[in-house]
């Protein structure tokens, strides 16, 4: 064993404690370490926001360059503080609302372009796919997953006997899909809980290399 004489490692070491102590209650030093933790990542996201966004995209070319363009996503950005007056709280949609629109439509056509079609299209053009049976039933199997999940989340018009099948089956591959995203968040979360051991049992306690 060769313990760390590091001043940060022990700091490390502390907070790694006081998050681990909430598996006993909800207590003080969790309260602590978690308090800090978000307060360090809103100030650190902050300046960087300010530094590599807001300065260069906005103060500069308003204030010193004289693009009066800019005065529109200023008004939009002072929008978001209408929130803490409830006289003018209603300001905080017109920012809300251009946001979703365009993130909505900017990222609709990017993931369905990504992560369906160039599937499936990788699938299909792959070399010898009809006497590949395995890569063929995947492709089919992502292509009508897609068309079931888009029927049963439309509802603009009343379900056929044919339609309320393909709804009931895009909610077995809406379940697959979240057990599947559910499964690998926790795997995210082991990995993080082995980073952390090895952190005590390397860096601290110096047992393992």
């Amino acid at each position: 064993m060769n313990i760390s004489h590091s001043l940060w490692i022990w700091v490390g070491t502390f907070l790694t404690f006081c998050i681990f102590s909430f598996l006993y209650k909800d207590n003080p030093l969790y309260k602590f370490a978690e308090h800090l933790f978000v307060g360090v990542s809103v100030g650190y996201s902050i300046a960087i926001s300010y530094h590599n966004v807001l300065y260069p995209d906005l103060i500069v070319p308003l204030f010193k360059h004289g693009q009066l363009l800019y005065i529109v996503p200023l008004l939009f950005g002072l929008c978001y503080f209408a929130r803490f007056f409830p006289q003018v709280s209603w300001l905080i949609r017109l920012p809300m609302g251009f946001v979703l629109g365009f993130g909505s439509g900017a990222a609709i056509p990017a993931t369905l372009q990504a992560s369906v079609i160039k599937q499936i299209q990788g699938a299909i053009l792959t070399p010898n796919i009809f006497q590949r049976i395995d890569l063929f039933a995947w492709a089919l199997i992502s292509f009508i997953g897609l068309i079931c999940v888009v029927i049963y989340f439309f509802f603009s018009k009343e379900r056929t006997k044919s339609t309320r099948l393909a709804a009931e089956g895009g909610i077995i591959f809406l379940m697959v899909g979240f057990g599947a995203s559910f499964g690998y968040t926790v795997m995210a979360r082991i990995s993080l809980l082995i980073g952390r051991f090895q952190f005590l049992l390397r860096d601290w306690l110096g047992i393992i290399r």
